[in-house]
């Protein structure tokens, strides 16, 4: 089917849903959520609002069935696989304005919050309390919570805690249709049909827009022990990561750098650093727990381990300031990677035994079409992430040969057990990627789940699933 633009009648409709003051039609004004972190697209959208019941935008949605004007969700714009941008114009609706923290049930261990409220606001909420919410993405003091649910995002904390699908308990959400359903009960178990809960998790809204999140909390661990370990190889830092768990130890984040992302660290964020001659690479690599004798035993082991593997040396953070540093250093390697050059990352994940072959198939694949790349990455879980650097790439090669480049790294991840993404999503930017690993059959599934939902296909479209006829245009 054919989109439609927005009319002046429409406009004014939307308007009376949401109010003048909720609603932006400026080119200036729209731009904001023309774009989010991925890499320089822009794509800009007729109208954006920001409604701020379920009721809004389900009015919103009524009316945008009825007309077929296509409607793209909006976060908080951190995300990295072009989700949330409106590449089909229409109307974009931003969930800024659902910031409240409604509940924190200590007595179930639970919380019911809006879908705009900044991650790193709730885990400190709940922080106060004595508990966890170990869903940790590296834009925690940015990104959104819907956010993170439609992109199933993770963290360094995946790996012994689970990801964000095990905390998820029940959402409400706005159906293309207008219609508001809750998908679960706010149970730790659900055996009652189909779980639409898990199923919203990573549909990057093209399912339906999720309005109220219930999640399930943990006590917070008393202790933690952080060790930051150097090897002169990437592959010896990448085989450490699997010896460890078969020695019986799950760290709480287990993380992988190498030289290149903490030379940039530390020229962007002036941080003190003896980076030693020979260190190619470096794991973090954090126990925590009730019981300090526990963990200094289970430091021990891994310490035994890393010296298998090669390690060169392993320090000890010896204070809170030395923790918080080197914790810095993981979290502020994108950012220190993007100022340094033209760039596009990809979210590769395998089986974490695969690891070396994975890091070893990358570089040599850059050898192959002239880039560069920094890797770093959430190493317990398998899941790297690759910084593909311009640097001397022609302009030329960095449009036509990086496409194959990539799709040769994709190529080797499924080769290894693996799969496209593992907490960035699909998106626009993936998608043409999505048959190296599904056959028509898993897309026929997927779109046969989105007519279910959305017959008229208004919700996010062109994102995640390869379509079978020409895009959507509006006209």
């Amino acid at each position: 089917m054919l989109f439609q633009r927005i009319s002046a009648d429409i406009a004014g409709q939307i308007e009376e849903i949401v109010g003048a003051d909720n609603m932006l039609t400026d080119r200036l004004e729209l731009e904001r959520y023309a774009h989010d972190e991925t890499e320089d697209l822009r794509y800009y959208p007729e109208v954006a609002v920001k409604p701020e019941t379920p009721e809004q935008i389900s009015a919103l949605l009524k009316l945008c069935n009825e007309f077929s004007i296509p409607v793209t969700p909006r976060g908080g714009g951190t995300g990295l696989s072009g989700a949330a941008l409106p590449v089909k114009g229409g109307l974009l609706i931003s969930m800024e304005r659902f910031s409240n923290i409604i509940q924190i049930d200590e007595r179930n261990l639970q919380a019911t919050v809006e879908p705009g409220v900044i991650t790193e606001e709730f885990m400190n909420a709940v922080k106060e309390r004595g508990l966890l919410y170990p869903v940790d993405p590296s834009s925690k003091g940015t990104c959104f919570m819907g956010g993170n649910m439609a992109h199933g995002s993770g963290g360094p904390r995946v790996v012994k805690y689970g990801t964000i699908r095990e905390y998820v308990l029940n959402l409400e959400v706005v159906l293309p249709s207008g219609d508001i359903i809750w998908t679960g009960a706010n149970t730790l178990k659900y055996a009652s049909g189909y779980n639409l809960t898990q199923l919203m998790i990573g549909s990057e809204g093209t399912l339906g827009i999720i309005t109220k999140i219930v999640v399930k909390l943990i006590s917070r661990p008393a202790h933690d022990i952080l060790m930051l370990a150097s090897f002169p190889s990437n592959e010896q830092a990448c085989a450490a990561v699997s010896a460890i768990f078969r020695a019986g130890i799950t760290p709480s984040a287990l993380e992988f750098m190498e030289r290149k992302g903490v030379e940039w660290v530390i020229k962007f964020d002036h941080m003190r650093f003896d980076l030693k001659d020979g260190v190619e690479a470096f794991l973090m690599i954090e126990v925590d727990g009730t019981n300090l004798d526990t963990l200094f035993a289970e430091a021990e082991v891994i310490n035994g381990v890393l010296e298998e593997n090669g390690c060169t040396e392993v320090l000890f953070a010896d204070s809170s300031a030395q923790k918080e540093d080197i914790w810095r250093m993981r979290r502020t390697m994108a950012v220190s990677v993007k100022s340094n050059s033209v760039y596009k990352e990809e979210d590769t994940v395998v089986p974490r035994a695969e690891l070396p072959a994975l890091i070893h198939g990358i570089k040599e694949i850059g050898k192959v079409y002239g880039f560069e790349s920094v890797c770093y990455g959430h190493a317990g879980d398998g899941n790297l992430h690759v910084n593909i650097i311009k640097g001397n790439m022609s302009d030329e090669d960095w449009k036509t040969k990086l496409k194959e480049g990539i799709r040769e790294i994709f190529e080797l991840t499924v080769k290894l057990g693996g799969t496209l993404s593992g907490e960035h999503g699909i998106g626009l930017v993936q998608r043409e990627y999505m048959s190296l690993k599904y056959s028509e059959v898993h897309f026929n599934l997927m779109r046969g789940i989105k007519s279910a939902f959305d017959p008229k296909g208004i919700l996010n479209p062109g994102k995640m699933i390869p379509e079978v006829i020409e895009e959507n245009t509006i006209y």
